[in-house]
């Protein structure tokens, strides 16, 4: 779908493309309250949003409301646009862009998140841009918490609250061969070599041990036994079954 040329009636394969020049002539004009000017200067930067919306095309989304959401981010960038800054315009867009992009993604997110959570998030993210803009720097849990007042524990609970889930398979680097996704990233903690070796060393050392003493181990560290369980089981005192356990887990120690 995401591939698809016609968008929302606009064939995108004939979108208009705006050199530097051209876009500050039009934003000048744009500022004095021009509507034609504004008209064009939208057309021209709608590929801008096709780019945009192609880093969601594995959401499954439907790519003609993400075109839509994605020009309300850019009408939005080009209201909030100062041009005594020293920035292109794409650079200030995109961002704008994709977070529209991403609250709508939120907000209609099939895993349901609760009013008021959500207005926490919101809040949240208005107070750290405001601290990015006035001080330079990322707000921490604590300067969002001081600003709105609000326990930073349930800062932190709204913020996860509004992550929009992510697939493993959505590519993280391309270059042009095979893709990396996010599931190449993720380790996995119980199948690594360090494991098996592991495995088969606690195994081996467990086979030079007497009957008693590897029925003992099996029992406490395998089976999760007390040491009184086990001397229950096997008709010995505690005191017995410490010793044996002891001695076995040094001679294990030793073997490994």
């Amino acid at each position: 779908m995401i591939k698809k040329v016609e968008i929302c009636g606009v064939n995108t394969s004939k979108l208009p493309v705006l050199s530097n020049e051209e876009k500050e002539k039009l934003l000048i004009e744009i500022k004095k309250g021009n509507q034609e000017a504004r008209e064009a200067f939208v057309n021209g930067n709608l590929k801008l949003v096709l780019s945009v919306i192609k880093r969601f095309n594995n959401r499954n989304e439907n790519v003609d409301d993400l075109f839509q959401v994605g020009c309300i981010g850019l009408i939005k960038a080009i209201d909030n646009f100062d041009l005594s800054q020293n920035v292109l315009f794409s650079t200030y867009a995109v961002p704008m862009i994709i977070g529209e992009i991403r609250r709508h993604l939120r907000d209609n997110n099939s895993i349901r998140v609760s009013r008021s959570l959500r207005d926490t998030a919101y809040k949240a993210l208005q107070v750290r841009e405001k601290i990015l803009n006035e001080q330079n720097r990322e707000a921490t849990l604590e300067d969002i918490s001081k600003e709105l007042q609000i326990p930073k524990e349930d800062i932190a609970y709204a913020l996860d609250a509004i992550q929009e889930p992510i697939s493993l398979y959505e590519p993280v680097y391309n270059d042009g061969a095979d893709a990396l996704f996010i599931m190449d990233q993720v380790s996995d903690n119980k199948n690594i070599d360090d494991n098996w070796i592991e495995d088969i060393a606690i195994s081996e050392s467990l086979k030079k041990l007497s009957d008693r003493e590897r029925m003992i181990i099996r029992k406490r560290f395998f089976d999760g036994k007390t040491q009184m369980e086990v001397a229950d089981e096997i008709g010995i005192s505690q005191a017995q079954v410490s010793r044996l356990e002891k001695t076995a887990l040094a001679h294990m120690k030793k073997n490994i």
